[in-house]
């Protein structure tokens, strides 16, 4: 077995790595761009930030407070009464906040999870069409937590009328959901909007909204904010439509663009869920992703947040935090978050090497194709989970370019459910990890490893709390030279 100290050895070659700025394929923004490539200013405003951030996402916190439940739009796959603890969706909440209860919660979270390091402001409605709620709390919170990044998230028609204020309250991050560039598109993704006092419905509304949102988007990067465009996959919709909004948001000096799928469920009440309205597989969803690549920047690692949702992307301690659990004393102190981000940069260089040294192996070892691998971890860019235990897979493809992370795919149910329904969760996560070709995981029990191989996927132990690229790195390597004996 290769270890990482001999990909650590193979990164010191002559060739240039990752770290030296030779170009990064695995990813340490949202986009491939990392410290090297990108101007000081920026990096610096993106590299805590999990969502701006690929690399960050492993180690940084982000939170949101639903302080902002009205809405000035009508989405066909939202549904903003529906709240299960266990869902993870946009739009659902478990409590709706004052402004002061939202600050007070902000500093709870604070002073029990050092990895914080974004407060974001997501609804449950639009932040900026309730922008007394919204700002109220920024300004509560920058006021005791300096250090804490502010986020918001917006549909955008009410954007141009806020620029202002977002750049003076030092707001660097600001997301829009654009899901369309063709309002007759738009018309079959929202019933009616809400402007100027008037109700808009039909293509002039989505006319309307589309104007207004490249509108504020030129507004916001013309000011030197970064903007993420979020745009929901809608199979048969807006699935093919999406390359021409990444061309036209690309063109408007977008940072970030993150496609993610359509969440359809008749139990949440949506009208898409309603409607049949499907959403896409993980395989269709990678597809368009890859079909963007080239405009603007594919951030593949998104979650789906909810608009209360606290921690680590991939887990939401919330309810660890509802208003009735919060403690009498809170305490206002940067030390501890310093103190871990101080701590955490020694790993993320260590990280920052291993992946630099598994893209140069990976190269040094390249045939014409591709191995795509399934990882279950529960963070620090480790494989540190069994199998059973996995709520998610991240996903990898290592090739000719290096490893680069490709996304993750929930898990409905994970494997081990205390013996009940697990023949069922197994045929669910074969069908949603079909395309990948190595499974690595912690650890695996031998039922399903049997099955996983029957299915064509190989399951493997062996690299138990090693860094994920790496460890990819070397089986490709194995592949390709098991590829070169079987010829």
């Amino acid at each position: 077995m290769i270890t990482i100290e001999d990909l650590l050895q193979t990164g010191r070659s002559g060739k240039k790595s990752v770290a030296d700025g030779g170009g990064c394929s695995s990813s340490s923004c949202g986009s491939s761009s990392g410290p090297s490539d990108l101007a000081p200013e920026v990096w610096e405003k993106v590299k805590d930030h999990p969502c701006y951030s690929e690399e960050a996402h492993h180690y940084f916190a982000r939170m949101h407070v639903a302080v902002a439940p009205a809405c000035n739009i009508q989405c066909n796959y939202c549904n903003r009464k529906y709240d299960c603890a266990n869902e993870s969706r946009p739009g659902v909440v478990s409590e709706r906040l004052t402004p002061e209860q939202g600050a007070r919660k902000v500093l709870a979270v604070a002073q029990s999870v050092p990895q914080l390091s974004v407060l974001g402001i997501a609804g449950p409605g639009d932040a900026l069409y309730d922008w007394r709620h919204a700002k109220a709390t920024f300004e509560l919170v920058a006021e005791s937590l300096p250090d804490i990044k502010l986020c918001i998230s917006t549909n955008g028609l009410s954007l141009p009328d806020h620029v202002d204020e977002i750049v003076n309250m030092n707001i660097d991050h600001v997301t829009i959901t654009i899901n369309m560039v063709d309002p007759k598109i738009g018309a079959k993704i929202y019933p009616w909007v809400f402007f100027d006092h008037k109700r808009h419905t039909g293509v002039a509304a989505a006319r309307l909204l589309h104007e207004r949102q490249m509108l504020g988007l030129e507004m916001l990067t013309a000011r030197g904010v970064l903007v993420k465009v979020n745009s929901v996959l809608i199979p048969g919709i807006n699935d093919e439509h999406l390359i021409e909004v990444n061309k036209a948001v690309k063109e408007r000096g977008a940072f970030l663009h993150n496609i993610m799928p359509l969440i359809s469920d008749p139990a949440h009440g949506t009208a898409f869920g309603l409607s049949g309205q499907r959403g896409p597989t993980g395989q269709e969803l990678k597809k368009v992703q890859d079909a963007c690549e080239g405009g603007a920047k594919m951030m593949r690692h998104c979650r789906q947040c909810r608009a209360d949702a606290v921690g680590l992307l991939g887990e939401d301690r919330g309810q660890e935090f509802t208003l009735d659990k919060l403690p009498e004393f809170l305490e206002v102190d940067a030390s501890k978050r310093q103190a871990y981000r101080d701590e955490i940069e020694i790993k993320r260089e260590a990280h920052r090497n291993a992946k630099a040294a598994a893209n140069t192996l990976a190269q040094e070892s390249a045939s014409a194709g591709a191995v795509t691998v399934a990882v279950a971890t529960k963070g620090d860019g480790v494989i540190n989970q069994h199998f059973g235990h996995a709520k998610e897979f991240q996903i990898y493809q290592a090739d000719r370019d290096g490893v680069r992370f490709l996304g993750a795919r929930k898990v409905n149910d994970n494997y081990c459910m205390g013996g009940v329904g697990e023949d069922s969760s197994l045929a669910q996560i074969i069908e949603l990890l079909r395309d990948v070709d190595i499974l690595l995981c912690a650890k695996i029990g031998d039922c399903p490893k049997s099955e996983l191989k029957d299915a064509g996927i190989e399951p493997n132990d062996d690299y138990a709390y090693e860094f994920i690229e790496p460890s990819i790195a070397s089986l490709y390597s194995t592949h390709i030279v098991e590829e070169a004996v079987e010829a």
